[in-house]
This record gives C-alpha cells, sequence and structure tokens, in this order.
C-alpha cells in the first residue's frame, strides 16, 4: 500500500492548482473539482482519492463526488496501480484532448437542449398566426445561427490538430484579408 506523504506543494504548483480553481468557478465548475483536475494534470503519476484529499485539504466525501464528475467529463479515469486495491486517478494531459471533453461536455450539456429549445419555439411561431412576424423571423435567426455553430463544431471535431492549430495561427491573417477585401 502507498503511504501518503504530506508535503508542501511546489510554489507554481500550487499557483496553478488555486488559478484553476478560480477559473472553473467562473466557467460555473466547482472550485474543488477544478483544483482536483489540476492537480492531477501536473502529478507525476496516478493519485488515489485519500492522496488527493491530503494533498488539497479537503473532505475525502468531497473528493469522491467530485471525483464522479470529473470521470463523467472524461477529464480524468481510473487506472490499476500494482500491488494497491485502491483506485487511483490520473488526468488527461493533452490539452487538445482536455479542450475537447470540455468542449463535448458543455455542448451536450448547454448547447444542444438550447438548439432543441430554440428548434421547438421557431416551429410552434411558424405554425402560431397570433404570433407576430419580428418573433417569428427573430426565433428562426437564432434557430439557424445556433444550427450554423453546431454544424460548424461537429465539423472542427474531425479535423486534425494540427490542422485546428494551423486554424487558430491563421486567425489574425484572415482578419487581415477579410478586412481588406471587406
Amino acid at each position: 500500500m502507498t503511504e501518503i506523504q504530506e508535503r508542501p506543494l511546489p510554489t507554481a504548483v500550487e499557483s496553478f492548482v488555486l488559478h484553476w480553481g478560480d477559473l472553473g468557478s467562473h466557467w460555473g465548475v466547482n472550485r474543488s473539482i477544478a483544483q482536483m483536475h489540476a492537480l492531477l494534470y501536473l502529478a507525476e503519476g496516478p493519485m488515489t482519492a485519500e492522496a488527493i484529499a491530503a494533498e488539497l485539504g479537503i473532505a475525502r466525501s468531497n473528493v469522491s463526488n467530485s471525483l464522479k464528475e470529473l470521470l463523467a467529463w472524461k477529464l480524468v479515469r481510473r487506472v490499476p496501480v500494482r500491488g494497491d486495491r485502491r483506485d487511483h486517478y490520473e488526468a488527461e494531459t493533452d490539452p487538445w484532448e482536455i479542450a475537447r471533453c470540455i468542449a463535448e461536455g458543455r455542448k451536450a450539456r448547454e448547447i444542444d437542449p438550447a438548439l432543441d429549445a430554440l428548434q421547438a419555439c421557431a416551429a410552434a411561431a411558424r405554425d402560431d398566426p397570433t404570433v407576430n412576424d419580428v418573433a417569428r423571423r427573430r426565433l428562426a435567426d437564432m434557430a439557424s445561427f445556433v444550427e450554423s455553430l453546431n454544424t460548424w463544431y461537429d465539423q472542427m471535431l474531425t479535423l486534425p490538430n494540427a490542422t485546428l492549430l494551423g486554424l487558430i495561427r491563421m486567425g489574425a491573417r484572415v482578419s487581415r484579408i477579410l478586412g481588406r477585401s471587406g
């Protein structure tokens, strides 16, 4: 069995963990969940829930619930450790995969239901003679806009990381070109 070593986190690691926790709370993610993700992301190897609780000074029950959330987002996975029957966890370390997991999770939880609601509202407005033309057009425009973003997102998921990075780096050049021609 691996013993939990209590030692202070290096300043850079602690700073990142605290900052990531603050960012998480701004993004609607519980601070503890974001801090656990940051700790696991920077960890040299898999960690037990007990070790996470000790490092961050948070309750073991909070760690368990937070790990379930991180597992659901696919940002963390359980990994076996030879000679230890406890569950160990490690974070996804590829920034592109982290971004994909977060984007997929947010899309499923936020964009997909919003798109369904917009499409239903636009369809109901189309068939309701009591809805004025302005409201009908604006609902259709908003639904069309979100459908376009959804299609773009699906297309971006199929591109290799190198291509996505190239598109990101092209951003300023494309803006300059469009600005000159528009």
